[in-house]
């Protein structure tokens, strides 16, 4: 489980093609010091596997699963990511619970600078927009933010400069894909409400 509050930005070093999966080299000194083989990082979002670390450095194997349904198929070597470690057991939740499971991707759609804060504007697929609510909490490419506003096919979010000093949002333009991960409460609540009806209809019935 992770919390949305990137802890490093990131390089990529290299992508091997393995056929029907790619192995991904990613330098991170911070997330892989004291990381070993199985642990877990945060990769834009994407929770993966470590499979080796070293010098900095550490390599996880993303299944062609994992590259169709985020972006991170679009990365490249030079590519900049998020990465972020799981939060410790009785660790300070700083922004909201996130898996590490994408659900979609979006494209940012705006940039809207402002004096101290930047709006963007990013495109929701229509399978989501249910889940998106003003106020609410979504992750972005592995950030943990806070919807402005909630169209059916976009929401807007408003970047403070850390976010975008520290972030990959803080250079990503327009057209660029980025990864969604909504808030799971919804979606545990939404399972929990449609069994509640169906059971009262069957009763009914």
């Amino acid at each position: 489980m992770f919390t949305g509050i990137v802890e490093e930005l990131g390089d990529v070093v290299a992508i091997e093609d393995l056929g029907d999966a790619s192995r991904f080299r990613l330098r991170g000194p911070l997330v892989t010091e004291g990381a070993k083989h199985g642990d877990s990082i945060a990769v834009n979002g994407v929770c993966l596997t470590v499979v080796e670390t070293g010098e900095g450095e550490f390599t996880a194997d993303v299944m062609a699963e994992t590259l169709k349904r985020s972006s991170l198929g679009a990365l490249s070597a030079g590519g900049k990511v998020n990465l972020e470690r799981p939060m410790a057991l009785g660790g300070r939740l700083g922004g909201h619970l996130v898996q590490g499971h994408v659900d979609g991707t979006g494209a940012i759609v705006e940039r809207v600078p402002a004096e101290h804060w930047e709006i963007v504007r990013i495109s929701l697929p229509a399978e989501l927009s249910r889940y998106v609510v003003e106020k609410g909490s979504i992750t972005v490419d592995g950030i943990s933010l806070t919807v402005v506003e909630a169209g059916t096919d976009y929401f807007t979010v408003s970047l403070i400069p850390t976010t975008l000093g520290l972030t990959t949002l803080g250079f990503k333009q327009s057209g660029d894909p980025v990864n969604l991960e909504v808030d799971v409460i919804a979606k545990y609540v939404e399972r929990l409400y449609g069994d509640r009806v169906t059971a009262s209809r069957a009763a009914a019935e």
